[in-house]
């Protein structure tokens, strides 16, 4: 692989896709302490970078291959790259998916006009069906990583970022099966010897980075990562070897921070990101002095996130972020009561979403009650001052984590 290949990959697929635009992110400059630049993989008609990979994949089959027809195995995104282009250029394509891909994407592959065959729980299940399929039927198999094509393909992304901003001291890029990444670092490195090319992976599957780092690739992998779209068990063979040689390290990123990642892109640059998308900003986030004062370059890969996890994710934020508060009061069971602490939460601000009365499901006298509401508040102070309310009111009162009752964080009486 050289950067002449990644030059023709970019000619090739010239006008058939975007070039993304590279942003300044002002909000996330201000947190990380660094220069931000984001580059919008997300805004392909796809959703995703691999579109480019496909595509140029695509365009170097023979006639009686594009007859024949391509499979490919995918979590989604590669699936979409591929069925797109097939599609477009009248080559029948069938993808073989794990069977815990998000819906939005099974939907999205059959819109597109590809088969979907589900099979087995992981990318490397998919792997082994996809290569059967191909031996079957005589299929060509458009790998979503380990082939020259398709790094080529996406190497254009860092083309294209040291074109907009030439003097970029590090990139951050999402690994999965490495395809990406390396592909931009035999581009960043030709064009910009001395950029510093940095992989994250989710923690649960931190495949690369074991590689890199001599450890036994056939440890256990496993777990469900918000990342599904970097979830690979066994990076590439020919990627793995490009990225010991360009890469500089592989750093890992947990749940919460992938979580927080895609919040904060949502939050402080509108920008709807999928969580194997949001890895390189996670990875900022999670070091933030390793990058003081730098230029760094984030990619974001992938938009295609599903609705109803996206809901959960934003829910879950407004929790931890104290906007969102479960409080547990201890009353008697009196009339007018009940209307004494809502009017309490009202005059200082809170807004009531849910009410659980509980007269009998309880340990108390009775003729006491309990009392669970779920409020919208400003903010951690807010909630402090409604819990001191309530208690100088003679309501004892406390705030409950996302847990159950054993699970308070804190009591007041």
């Amino acid at each position: 692989m050289t950067i002449d290949d990644v030059r023709r990959a970019q000619a090739a697929i010239a006008g058939s896709v975007a070039r993304t635009p590279m942003i300044r992110a002002a909000g996330l400059c201000e947190i990380a302490g660094c220069e931000v630049f984001l580059k919008l993989e997300t805004l392909h008609p796809t959703g995703s970078f691999k579109e480019r990979g496909a595509l140029n994949k695509l365009l170097s089959l023979t006639e009686a291959e594009r007859r024949a027809g391509v499979v490919a195995m995918s979590a989604g995104n590669h699936a979409q790259g591929v069925a797109h282009h097939a599609s477009r250029l009248g080559i029948p394509a069938t993808i073989v998916m794990p069977s815990g891909t998000p819906f939005t994407k099974i939907d999205r592959t059959e819109a597109l006009g590809a088969k979907v065959v589900l099979k087995g729980e992981a990318l490397s299940d998919a792997r082994a069906a996809a290569d059967a399929l191909a031996r079957e039927r005589g299929f060509v198999l458009v790998h979503p990583y380990d082939d020259p094509a398709v790094i080529a393909g996406q190497g254009t992304i860092a083309l294209e970022m040291l074109a907009d901003c030439p003097d970029l001291d590090a990139l951050l890029v999402p690994v999965g099966g490495g395809g990406l990444i390396s592909g931009i670092a035999v581009a960043a490195r030709a064009v910009s010897p001395d950029i510093e090319i940095i992989g994250v992976q989710s923690a649960l599957y931190p495949s690369m980075y074991r590689v890199l780092r001599g450890i036994d690739p056939d440890l256990p992998i496993e777990g469900t990562t918000l990342a599904e779209g970097i979830a690979v068990k066994e990076p590439g063979m020919l990627t793995r070897r490009i990225v010991a040689a360009l890469v500089g390290a592989v750093r890992l990123v947990t749940e919460r921070q992938l979580e927080a990642a895609v919040e904060l892109l949502i939050e402080r640059q509108k920008l709807v990101v999928e969580g194997a998308g949001a890895a390189g900003l996670a990875a900022l986030l999670a070091e933030p002095e390793r990058f003081r004062g730098r230029r760094v370059g984030i990619v974001l890969t992938g938009g295609n996130i599903d609705g109803r996890l996206l809901a959960s994710l934003l829910m879950r934020g407004l929790v931890r972020g104290g906007r969102l508060v479960r409080l547990r009061a201890e009353l008697p069971d009196l009339p007018g009561v009940l209307s004494r602490v809502s009017g309490i939460i009202g005059g200082l601000g809170g807004n009531i979403v849910e009410v659980h009365h509980q007269r009998l499901f309880h340990d108390t006298s009775a003729k006491r009650a309990e009392l669970d509401v779920v409020i919208e508040t400003q903010n951690r102070r807010h909630v402090e001052a409604i819990i001191d309310a309530l208690v100088a009111a003679g309501f004892a009162t406390r705030l409950l984590s996302t847990g159950a009752e054993s699970e308070s964080v804190e009591a007041r009486s």
